[in-house]
């Protein structure tokens, strides 16, 4: 059955936490940012937690234990047990033991949160390519301070025929100085030196949708993130929900070029979104109308946004913004224009003048 294409965000009457029983969440970008709570997110998600919402943090980054990662968002206000974070490592660990024989010993080329994952699988993590009777290599983050030799030891295993699989493949990974190389860069490398393909568990894959629902239960999840091709793609292929969230690296702009698999269900500011309802985007006479926006995608390749006059009717494309308009609903409209104009490829129209006006250029 071929799936609908999304041309525009969805409606949503009830607040997103009562509509979903779960949220999967996303880490870097959505709860913290750099180490430190982005705004507004500790008390979301208390509020959340408190009417009923269950909370789990789905992480690529396969560096830290859940523990670990537990503790640090109680650091942050964020109380949270160990079984609510669901990591790469993980699924990755999973997808390893469903191949491989009970107590096969797996070489690790990466940090703690891999040996403990693998450990928890009844498997054996090792540290030499050069062990008998070695079953796979799994490769991970493993932090800035992962030695170079680490991947020559890699190549070793799967040049002699080893399997060999990936947590993920995030080409990058932020941190609090800036953007980093991340676990899919060093998978490059050694894919270079042999040639190999991995493997891969992590999002937007469903390996790792597939360990979230397990461990968590969830029968009506909503995934939230900043990244397109990681955790909306995700959510797409996992036929799920979405909310993108603009705290992270996804822009309005790189939004409204969404190719299908990328197209968020709904989009908010931050974490507040999953306190409230979403507003409807409906067809109006040339475009599309959200909360007294309007947006239109005009002959001359540019997307315009109109502002409603008030009794039902466009007022043009004059004003400053300042209008006492929420420039979320602007974003939603011009989305419903971009996505329906591009249907299954990518919106090409000219939308710089109309997030200038919004302020999220």
């Amino acid at each position: 059955m071929t799936r609908q294409i999304r041309t525009s965000p969805a409606a949503c009457d009830q607040s997103l936490h009562q509509a979903y029983d779960t949220a999967l969440l996303d880490l870097d970008g959505v709860v913290y940012a750099g180490g430190r709570a982005i705004g507004h997110a500790v008390e979301s998600l208390a509020a959340a937690r408190a009417d009923g919402m269950h909370l789990a943090y789905v992480t690529n980054n396969a560096l830290r234990t859940p523990e670990a990662v537990a503790e640090h968002l109680g650091e942050l206000g964020i109380p949270t047990d160990a079984a609510e974070v669901i990591t790469s490592a993980q699924a990755v660990a999973r997808l390893i033991a469903e191949q491989v024989e009970p107590g096969s010993k797996v070489l690790v080329i990466g940090g703690e949160g891999l040996r403990v994952a693998l450990r928890e699988r009844g498997l054996v993590p090792v540290e030499s390519a050069d062990e008998d009777g070695l079953a796979a290599v799994v490769q991970g983050y493993g932090g800035p301070d992962l030695a170079w030799g680490r991947f020559a030891e890699a190549s070793y295993a799967i040049n002699r025929g080893v399997p060999w699989y990936a947590s993920n493949t995030d080409l990058t990974i932020p941190g609090g100085r800036g953007i980093a190389p991340g676990n899919g860069a060093a998978v490059e490398v050694v894919r270079i030196a042999t040639g190999a393909e991995p493997q891969v568990a992590g999002k937007p894959l469903p390996p790792m949708h597939r360990e979230t629902v397990l461990r968590t239960g969830a029968k009506r999840p909503l995934v939230v993130g900043d990244r397109l091709d990681t955790d909306i793609e995700g959510a797409f292929n996992g036929e799920v929900d979405s909310l993108l969230v603009l705290t992270g690296v996804t822009d309005a702009e790189q939004l409204l070029r969404a190719e299908p698999r990328h197209r968020p269900t709904y989009v908010d500011r931050d974490l507040r979104g999953l306190l409230a309802g979403q507003p409807e985007v409906v067809p109006a006479a040339e475009g599309f109308r959200c909360g007294g926006w309007t947006a239109v995608a005009l002959n001359n390749g540019v997307l315009e946004l109109r502002e409603d006059d008030g009794e039902g009717g466009e007022s043009g494309v004059s004003g400053d913004g300042g209008t006492g308009l929420d420039p979320l609903d602007g974003l939603r409209a011009l989305c419903a224009a971009a996505w329906t104009a591009a249907a299954e490829d990518v919106c090409t129209l000219d939308a710089a003048k109309a997030l200038a006006r919004l302020g999220l250029q």
